[in-house]
């Protein structure tokens, strides 16, 4: 089975963690196939990228803690390769540890009603460092509350913090972003690509 599945409709690219029965945690061939996703993007005619998880139970589970990846960060759009087109995380089930820096890192969230978010570092004794980009997107001690407790937030938890945009009824995560995508490949792609650009600016 393949860890990442790349699908391409409409300027629109559906970027799948295919590791449902691990509920999609990353290892070194989920990374390696995230990073060659980013690549193919960059380089390709597609213009925006919708990122879920296969099947419902998890968006993903994180780092594999039984096969864990060289470099997680690698894989990372954006940072680890480098993006100027527009990444929407399509959020369905638990959303843990590493996996949140996809959602942080991408420019649109939509996640299920019965999307969570944790991020148990803290209590697992394992720490990146990434995450704590969170504080310069969303408020200071909203940020802090989510990385020092490593409690689970709801998706209308998320949603009223500003780490995710839209919360939706449970299986049309991917229909909402797929839509979302399409709306904006339909712009002029240098602009999408400008906003981007600029809205990172350091």
């Amino acid at each position: 089975m393949t860890a990442v599945l790349y699908e391409s409709k409409d300027y629109v690219a559906t970027i799948t963690i295919n590791r449902p029965a691990k509920r999609n945690a990353l290892n070194e061939e989920a990374c390696t196939g995230l990073r060659e996703a980013w690549r193919r993007l960059a380089q390709g005619d597609d213009r925006v990228a919708v990122l879920t998880g296969a099947g419902d139970a998890a968006f993903s589970g994180g780092a594999d803690m039984s096969d864990p990846p060289e470099d997680l960060a690698a894989s990372l759009p954006g940072l680890g390769v480098p993006l100027d087109k527009p990444v929407i995380a399509a959020i369905s089930g638990w959303c843990v540890g590493g996996a949140g820096l996809f959602v942080l890192l991408s420019d649109l969230a939509i996640a299920t009603e019965s999307a969570r978010f944790t991020f148990p570092e803290p209590k697992i004794g394992a720490f990146g460092g990434v995450m704590t980009g969170l504080v310069s997107r969303i408020p200071h001690k909203l940020a802090m509350e989510f990385l020092l407790l490593g409690e689970e937030f709801t998706a209308a938890r998320a949603a009223e913090i500003g780490f995710i945009n839209r919360v939706v009824p449970d299986g049309q995560h991917l229909a909402v972003a797929q839509d979302w995508a399409r709306r904006i490949a339909a712009h002029a792609p240098l602009v999408i690509q400008g906003i981007k650009h600029f809205a990172n600016w350091p």
